[in-house]
């Protein structure tokens, strides 16, 4: 499957000197951003500019975007931050609905999400950085970094693919982790080697969906590497792309940062809880990436445009996974792959009352993300709606 490279803006400049530049003008109809950052390991700087429509060419499309929003906030207790970008170039973006409700704050483009399993595209980026780098490969067996892994013959690629058959880790938390605080990664890792939980299948029979996979692949990321798994995507992808607004959050170990949006879910159609943390919120990997809808723009045309990974991983990451008896499943390395009619690279995630969507079309150069904290179940409905809209109302 090869990978387009139409998405890159044709204010991309790629230098030898790194220089920060950053400008918007709010009296102008096409506001402007630049991203300078260097990238690591490269000789080379890079500098994305992203680029907003103006407001006359937005205007119309603008307008159905936000009847929708206010109809999805006030039918189904949306209360979130919606972005959509076309041809490398932002076309909508507008938040709805409050970040805290006992102080009734609204939202606004500074708060941060939990983005859930939308998390999971950067644990496979941070594994296919070590493989580029040659430090680790596909094929090897988790037991080559972690020689007690009672689980054997599971390969890393196994784990991007959700083909290693793993237990779910939430359960062997639940039931076999005696202590009051939540395991880290690492005691996770030491506890599946202690307990006797029985795996679903042998390696590469099938295709199961696994958190444990990606909390595993995390953890080799930190043993290869001698970070810590948010020391590693902040150094080698959040820095490098100016995601001034993203980081990795472990409950109880990290600090609770300014403007990072707690989970809600609605009770009896008025009332809003705030959803507690749980003994699996430590574990990261799988989930606990805080982002904004921009940041994950700047991620998406980063990625896309060749600045974090090389072509080649590109295209191992958007390829359909298969078991060993050669059938395909729709799965690539942190990302599911949609190749019906409407074409689809994409993740959703739900975790704690955030729900997440990032959706790319690359036949159309059309992205959509979605961040939402208040439990909202409808993410592929809005998605397709929201596209439905883009296509019928917007030519560019």
């Amino acid at each position: 499957m090869k990978i387009s490279y139409k998405y890159l803006p044709p204010v991309l400049v790629i230098t030898l000197s790194i220089f920060i530049l950053s400008a918007r003008s709010g009296s102008s109809e096409n506001s402007k951003k630049v991203i300078s950052s260097s990238v690591k390991d490269t000789e080379k700087a890079t500098s994305i500019v992203i680029e907003h429509y103006s407001k006359n060419e937005s205007k119309y499309v603008s307008l159905k975007l936000d009847s929708l929003l206010q109809r999805v906030h006030k039918r189904n207790d949306f209360h979130g931050s919606l972005l959509v970008a076309k041809n490398g170039k932002i076309l909508y973006e507008n938040q709805i609905g409050y970040a805290n409700f006992n102080r009734k704050e609204p939202l606004n483009d500074g708060f941060t999400f939990q983005l859930a399993s939308v998390s999971k595209q950067f644990t496979a980026a941070a594994i296919m950085l070590l493989y580029e780098r040659n430090q680790v490969q596909l094929n090897d067996l988790v037991n080559n970094y972690f020689p007690n892994f009672p689980y054997e013959n599971v390969t890393i690629k196994n784990l991007l693919n959700h083909t290693a058959g793993l237990p779910k880790y939430f359960w062997v938390t639940d039931n076999k982790w005696k202590q009051q605080k939540p395991p880290t990664n690492s005691e996770m890792m030491q506890l599946l080697d202690s307990v006797n939980v029985q795996r679903f299948f042998s390696p590469g029979q099938k295709f199961d969906y696994s958190n444990t996979g990606y909390f595993v692949l995390a953890s080799i990321v930190e043993k290869v590497s001698g970070l810590s798994f948010g020391d590693f995507i902040k150094q080698n992808i959040f820095e490098p792309l100016q995601m001034k607004d993203s980081f990795v959050y472990s409950f109880e170990m990290d600090s609770v940062r300014t403007n990072q949006l707690d989970g809600y879910k609605l009770v009896k159609g008025w009332k809003h809880f705030r959803i507690n943390k749980s003994l699996n919120d430590a574990i990261v990997g799988d989930k606990n990436v805080y982002s904004t809808c921009e940041d994950l723009l700047k991620w998406t045309l980063g990625l896309n445009n060749g600045l974090i990974l090389s072509e080649e991983s590109l295209n191992l990451m958007y390829s359909k996974g298969e078991t060993i008896n050669g059938r395909k499943i729709p799965y690539g390395f942190g990302f599911r792959i949609d190749e019906r009619d409407e074409k689809a690279i994409y993740h959703h995630g739900n975790w704690n009352g955030f729900s997440t969507s990032l959706t790319r079309y690359p036949e159309e150069d059309l992205v959509i993300i979605i961040l939402e904290h208040t439990s909202y179940k409808g993410l592929t409905a809005l998605n397709n709606s929201i596209k439905k809209i883009v296509t019928k109302n917007f030519k560019a």
